[in-house]
């Protein structure tokens, strides 16, 4: 498996090797993103209707860059999000959490199919904590995932693209041992490497005026411990444009991870689908 990350380190310093090469410049680049801020209130004092008192902010970032010129093509993401919960006089609770990067470089094979390699980063930024016995469950890399990939991209657009690798280096990197359990790291280890395959499908399109919609899916298969139970990751995002400095955006995120075990609340640790929605308007700003 070091064989493999080693080679691919080289493939993909090899990429860039060649797009120094071939001499790019800002007119092959096209750069994007967005960022907004999102935060409510609620204020209650003597309501007869009853409820409780509330704040709430998220803020959520995404960068893109494209470079395409002659047989290669270099596409890079990263996509932050975080968000704060403050409930009557509980303390502030996290609501989001995350850091997305991926990069990618191609080289065109026929037509609209690419050679590729890519490289995914996954990880959060602060500490995550199941309530309400206030026991941490995550933290920054722990867990941590670096997918390490070699396969074939077929990209017939600027819109759709689908990623196939028969062969990628998964790694899970929990720096906090008490948590290894958790997230499938054997006990007195840090690290849990997994070689399988990997689809990776993205579609972007403004479907309306004003609103686009990017939805990803994510398939990963270990090949060396039950092939058959797929770790899947899909994500889709609404954003929808009001006007230059307001924003509303739509994001659902379902994970499952036949390694992570989650407990339930009252102490059974399994393998569950993870859910996650967040929608806001609020301030944006468009690059």
């Amino acid at each position: 498996m070091k064989k493999f990350i080693l080679a691919l380190s080289s493939l993909i310093s090899l990429g860039w090797n060649v797009l120094g090469q071939e001499n790019a410049d800002s007119s092959n680049w096209k750069f994007g993103g967005m960022g907004s801020f999102t935060f409510s209130q609620v204020s209650l004092v003597n309501w007869a209707a009853g409820g409780e008192s509330s704040m709430s902010g998220n803020l959520f970032v995404n960068l893109n860059s494209g470079y395409k010129k002659g047989k290669s093509t270099w596409d890079n993401n990263l996509d932050l999000g975080y968000g704060l919960v403050k409930q009557s006089d509980q303390k502030t609770r996290k609501s989001d959490d995350r850091i997305d990067f991926s990069s990618k470089y191609g080289r065109i094979a026929t037509g609209k199919l690419y050679y590729s390699v890519l490289l995914n980063f996954k990880s959060q930024f602060a500490a995550g904590y199941l309530y309400p016995k206030d026991s941490v469950i995550s933290n920054f890399m722990a867990p941590g995932y670096i997918l390490l990939s070699l396969g074939m991209d077929y990209k017939p657009n600027d819109r759709f693209s689908l990623y196939f690798s028969p062969l990628t280096e998964k790694m899970t990197i929990v720096n906090d041992k008490i948590l290894a359990d958790s997230y499938g790291v054997e006990a007195g280890k840090t690290v849990r490497s997994e070689l399988g395959g990997f689809l990776k499908i993205m579609y972007k399109k403004d479907i309306m005026k004003n609103v686009n919609l990017l939805t990803k899916l994510d398939l990963f298969s270990n090949y060396g411990e039950d092939p058959q139970n797929i770790d899947a990751g899909w994500e889709v995002i609404i954003t929808m444009k009001i006007n230059k400095y307001l924003t509303a955006n739509f994001n659902t995120h379902l994970i499952y991870d036949d390694d992570i075990q989650i407990d339930d609340g009252e102490g059974n640790l399994a393998p569950r689908v993870q859910f996650k929605e967040v929608f806001g308007v609020g301030l944006s700003y468009k690059l």
